[in-house]
């Protein structure tokens, strides 16, 4: 089943269901500075991301990742990109008021990557303001999950600033940028655990 794929929009960023629009933005913020890139999958020109939007409308349609293009309001440029995906659906029995609903039990945020201008501003805080505010609201999801390369320490140390909580080491868990088997650190956010995180998320961008 197709997730729906909606326009989140704050303060500092909108985010946009990627399309072929944003083509030449993402080229633009990627080139800015490959170096950030050392442990996530980011392509470089348009080559690159023609296939990466190709795969990600691919992915839409079946149903299995929603993918938005972040864009800075103050300047309309596209600055990295983001996206919903490993979709989960518990087996709930007959008569629980969760069976039958159009929500989502689980989800993951993944494939974030930012352009050079966006490090140390409020994109990143609000991005995951917006898109856990959606998981955790019209979807009414229970759990949010995160996975980050162990080697990534920037990563981990982010989803721990905004309250995530660690849940172990998943090992060879995925294939890496350096095509090797992947040791995946696991964090997560569950419903009980949301209202917190927001006032967190909210206090940050406050400051």
């Amino acid at each position: 089943m197709k997730i729906e794929s909606p326009i989140l929009a704050g303060a500092h960023v909108r985010l946009e269901p990627i399309s072929r629009q944003h083509l030449n933005g993402l080229v633009a913020a990627a080139a800015a500075d490959p170096s950030l890139y050392e442990w996530s999958s980011v392509p470089q020109g348009k080559e690159g991301f023609t296939a990466y939007i190709d795969t990600a409308l691919a992915w839409h349609e079946a149903g299995s990742a929603a993918t938005f293009a972040v864009v800075r309001l103050s300047d309309n440029a596209v600055i990295g990109s983001t996206r919903f995906w490993n979709f989960d659906r518990w087996p709930w029995p007959q008569g629980h008021p969760r069976r039958g609903k159009r929500v989502l039990d689980g989800c993951e945020i993944g494939y974030t990557w930012y352009a050079r201008s966006a490090i140390r501003t409020a994109v990143n805080t609000e991005t995951k303001l917006l898109m856990l505010t959606h998981a955790f609201g019209p979807w009414n999801a229970l759990r949010v999950c995160f996975h980050t390369d162990v080697r990534n320490k920037r990563s981990g140390a982010a989803l721990e600033r905004i309250g995530a909580k660690c849940e172990g080491l998943l090992r060879a868990h995925r294939i890496a940028v350096d095509h090797t088997a992947r040791d995946s650190v696991r964090y997560s956010i569950i419903a009980q655990e949301w209202p917190e995180v927001k006032q967190r998320l909210k206090g940050f961008l406050g400051r």
